[in-house]
């Protein structure tokens, strides 16, 4: 390519960013143009001096929406002396990874000149999807970068993760996001209420680029007035809330952790959040079923009676009028006094069972409803609580399995209520 081409290819490159979003406007170009993660691209932090160095291994760069992950690999792109390529998970399959690849090989063999591959979105991409790179991976001839919103542990094969190294993107502070407004605001040429802004920063979720996206809204609804209140208003009713797998174990995680705490109001926020986010409403109806009966058991038995009501309710009336029955459990589940004997009863029991106790069931416990089951000794010695049809009276005799020499010892007992 000539001097005119560089200079063709880039006044387009230029033309297309500047009709871009706002957020891919606002990419910053260099890591101290980046805005929060100063964990990571702070002076002296550790994936910074391994940008800075060119030395980066492969890496998953793993966080929410909105955070950095595409950005920080655009300036590796930047900044890089080795060839980079680009894949989308969403568009790309395994023909793509294998061309991709194919072009590292013949680089490295003809120009000495390694590759590095970016994934965005790589918690999409199939198990072979993610088994055509793992050779490439362990050999070198690549080095990945994969950026997923999802749990890695969960998304991210066992293999490919365990050769990459893992770093945590966190969701953007309030300052970090009207910081990243206030450049907005500039870009966009337009003057802004200050408590328009602030509402837009507390209010983006962490997300620098849902706030971005919802800023130039908001702007484009204000002109050319200035954006008030009710623009930014107006603009984050079209932004949808961030959910996804991750978030949502983590917050039924809150939910069940808020409820076991007796945190009444935290109970309900949480509950709202799982609504709010579209969580399947049947999924925490099961979980707080599951709660009755683990944290609460016989230190409240009505407790298990109220959830299933609640579950029941949820499906006999349906949402949005059900979040009145599954906030009426959450708030009694979460007021109940709590005890998991239940719980820790029947986990003990099997693990016993488990670790090879004997279980063996008493001669006198055996069905004997048969013709000869006394000639086997089944049911013999067997003293019925109700045998003098009066009251039922509490029999002294062994109901467990013997302790035989050289099995599993029995904790027992297991109910310590």
């Amino acid at each position: 390519m000539n001097h005119a081409d560089d200079l063709f290819t880039s006044a387009v490159a230029e033309r297309l960013r500047s009709q871009s979003p706002l957020a891919a406007r606002l990419r910053p170009r260099s890591l101290d143009d980046i805005v929060g993660q100063q964990h990571l691209v702070a002076t002296g932090a550790p994936l910074r001096m391994l940008i800075e160095a060119d030395r980066l291994s492969s890496v998953i760069l793993w966080g929410p929406p909105g955070t950095g992950k595409t950005t920080l690999a655009e300036v590796v792109a930047s900044t890089t002396h080795r060839a980079f390529e680009r894949l989308s998970a969403v568009t790309s399959g395994v023909k793509d990874v294998r061309e991709a690849i194919e072009r590292a090989t013949e680089r490295l063999g003809q120009h000495g000149r390694s590759t590095i591959v970016f994934v965005d979105e790589i918690h999409r991409f199939s198990t072979s999807q993610q088994d055509a790179l793992l050779p490439s991976v362990e050999s070198g001839i690549i080095t990945l970068i994969g950026a997923t919103t999802e749990n890695p542990f969960f998304e991210v094969n066992a293999p490919l993760r365990s050769r990459s190294t893992l770093f945590r993107l966190e969701p953007l502070t309030v300052d970090d996001i009207t910081q990243l407004l206030q450049r907005g605001v500039e870009a966009e040429g337009v003057s802004i209420d200050v408590d328009a802004l602030a509402l837009l920063a507390q209010r983006s979720g962490g997300d620098g680029r849902q706030s971005l996206t919802a800023l130039e809204v908001a702007c484009a609804l204000a002109r050319p007035n200035i954006v008030s209140i009710e623009h930014v208003e107006a603009a984050l009713g079209t932004s949808a809330l961030k959910y996804g797998r991750d978030d949502h174990y983590d917050v039924i995680s809150a939910f069940i952790k808020s409820m076991r705490a007796s945190n009444v109001d935290a109970s309900v926020f949480w509950l709202a959040r799982l609504l709010e986010s579209g969580d399947d409403p049947s999924f925490i109806a099961r979980r707080m079923i599951i709660f009755a009966s683990e944290d609460i058991g016989m230190a409240d038995p009505q407790a298990l009676v109220v959830a299933v009501a609640a579950s029941q309710a949820l499906h006999a009336v349906g949402l949005p009028e059900a979040q009145l029955n599954l906030a009426q459990g959450a708030v009694y589940l979460a007021s109940a006094p709590k005890a998991n004997h239940v719980a820790q009863a029947i986990w003990t029991a099997r693990e016993d069972v488990r670790n090879g106790a004997d279980v063996e069931v008493p001669p006198h416990l055996r069905d004997s409803h048969y013709s000869g089951a006394s000639e086997l000794g089944h049911g013999v010695g067997y003293q019925s609580p109700h045998n003098d049809h009066v009251e039922v009276k509490k029999v002294e005799e062994d109901y467990l399995p013997a302790q035989t020499e050289g099995r599993a010892v029995r904790r027992s007992p297991y109910y310590r209520g």
